[in-house]
């Protein structure tokens, strides 16, 4: 038996919990030919549902192609690596895949570079280049393979909130949307982690993508469903935790998926045969010490304006925060000064705003900034 509990990667079989209605409904979309928009915050476990129902519809007759764009930066990186993904997931060996990309692309040179380490995979650069590519022969790519193989192909965008970060991006944009309506033999599921950058390019009537498809908000797995499955896990693993301290677990980190499961992992190591409250506290410990990095280096740079507004936040003001009362206890500034700092921190995906005011996006940023920075 590996890990019982796995994070930081997409989960799949064992591993994976709940999501019953959402694996219905991606499913359905994905033999039916619908497009679907996937947005929540991160550690959700988007990416790990897209790839369990693609690994349940995969045929013969569906191909479904997973491409993650998060390190994109121009629309031609988005290209290329949309091109060989697709090329990739359609071709069953290396010789067809170059065939297949040098039939369906004009002049291109497509490369194939194997890794060093052995039993690793192999990556495919198909060499797309703005001179010899329009963006609508690399678009219309995946119906074009569809409709002459008598096929249909669903292709997964993860991390898609980027076309709205590319230069010119509304142009990007509006190519993209005015070839993938047209498509019949294709249909999209774009998701992404960056929930206010992806609500706008969706949310929007002004945007190209509104209303591409069907959209649905990944909401949190809730706490019934997890205490049983970290129970069993615990069991499996020769110790034993109580619903109540499960339920500890899940409270701990806000129900996050990925947060869950690494705070139950450190849980595990930490205690004995049997799970006590001391141990739920070390294990969050461990888990406050592991992600610290990476809050170190989002707030780097953060102003004390923008540290304090955070403080705030942390004290329990989601709102008001031009009241006297917040004013005279953390330094904010002017009402426009504040109106920057929300839409600053919001932009870093530090702060995320709801109809309850001004929250911070991440459960354990919350813990870890109380813990260090107050």
């Amino acid at each position: 038996m590996g890990s019982p509990f796995i994070y930081g990667m997409s989960v799949d079989g064992e591993h994976f919990t709940d999501r019953e209605w959402e694996t219905k409904r991606l499913a359905l979309n994905f033999t039916n030919g619908v497009n679907s928009i996937l947005i929540s915050p991160r550690r959700m476990g988007k990416t790990s549902l897209v790839k369990k129902v693609a690994g349940m519809v995969n045929s013969d007759d569906l191909k479904v192609v997973y491409v993650d764009i998060y390190n994109c930066r121009t629309a031609y990186e988005f290209y290329e690596k949309f091109a060989s993904a697709v090329i990739r997931a359609t071709a069953t060996k290396v010789e067809k895949m170059i065939e297949t990309a040098k039939k369906f692309l004009m002049g291109v040179v497509p490369q194939i570079n194997y890794s060093p380490e052995p039993n690793t995979d192999f990556s495919l650069s198909v060499g797309i280049t703005p001179n010899a590519n329009p963006p609508e022969e690399i678009l219309n790519l995946p119906e074009r393979i569809a409709t002459e193989r008598g096929i249909r192909i669903v292709v997964c965008v993860d991390e898609f909130q980027q076309i709205g970060e590319m230069p010119d991006a509304l142009t990007v944009q509006k190519t993209i949307r005015s070839v993938w309506q047209h498509h019949r033999r294709t249909s999209y599921c774009l998701f992404g982690s960056k929930q206010h950058l992806m609500s706008q390019l969706f949310y929007s009537r002004k945007m190209p993508f509104y209303q591409f498809g069907d959209m649905f908000f990944l909401k949190k797995i809730p706490t019934d469903k997890w205490v049983p499955f970290i129970v069993e896990r615990f069991k499996q693993s020769g110790k034993v935790i109580s619903s109540t301290l499960a339920e500890r677990i899940c409270q701990a980190v806000d129900n996050y998926s990925a947060y869950v499961q690494q705070l139950a992992w450190n849980v595990l190591v930490v205690c004995g045969e049997e799970v006590t409250p001391q141990d739920i506290e070390e294990g969050l410990g461990a888990t406050l010490d592991q992600v610290a990095p990476l809050f170190i280096e989002q707030t780097a740079n953060l102003s004390t304006y923008q540290l304090n507004f955070i403080r705030a936040i942390c004290r329990g003001y989601h709102d008001g925060y031009g009241r006297s009362e917040v004013a005279s206890q953390f330094s904010l500034g002017s009402m426009s000064n504040i109106s920057k700092l929300k839409k600053a921190l919001v932009d870093r995906d530090i702060v995320e705003i709801t109809e309850s005011g001004c929250h911070l996006a991440d459960p354990l940023f919350k813990l870890w900034f109380i813990r260090e920075m107050m």
